[in-house]
């Protein structure tokens, strides 16, 4: 998929390709480069970033999953519930993530970023 924002840089930058493998929420680790889907209503949401099948998607780091503690500045107690997770831009001055939509639920991961094909 192309990347389109600055949500991610340095690790991931605007116009670069990312190869994506679809993982289950439980294959998934803290620190991993994920794809997921936003809130499919409310603010935030772009057309330019809807792959060709319409579906709109993000690219972020996850930050915790069920049972982690919450990451400074998302809202809520306790650690994260089970069947959702947390998700942070590395450039935190110009990403919308959890820190703005809270927690994502399971069936939002599409996948784990396994490489970057820069375009540069």
């Amino acid at each position: 998929m192309a990347v389109q924002g600055t949500s991610m840089e340095p690790a991931v930058e605007d116009g670069d390709r990312v190869l994506v493998r679809r993982r289950r929420l439980r294959r998934v680790k803290v620190g991993d480069i994920v794809v997921l889907e936003p809130p499919s209503h409310g603010p935030y949401r772009s057309a330019a970033s809807a792959g060709p099948d319409g579906r709109i998607w993000n690219v972020k780091r996850m930050a915790a999953l069920p049972g982690d503690p919450l990451p400074p500045g998302v809202a809520g107690e306790g650690p994260v519930g089970p069947g959702t997770f947390a998700v942070l831009g590395d450039n935190l001055a110009d990403s919308i993530d959890s820190r703005h939509r809270g927690l994502f639920p399971a069936e939002r991961l599409m996948g784990v970023v396994v490489r970057r094909l820069s375009t540069r």
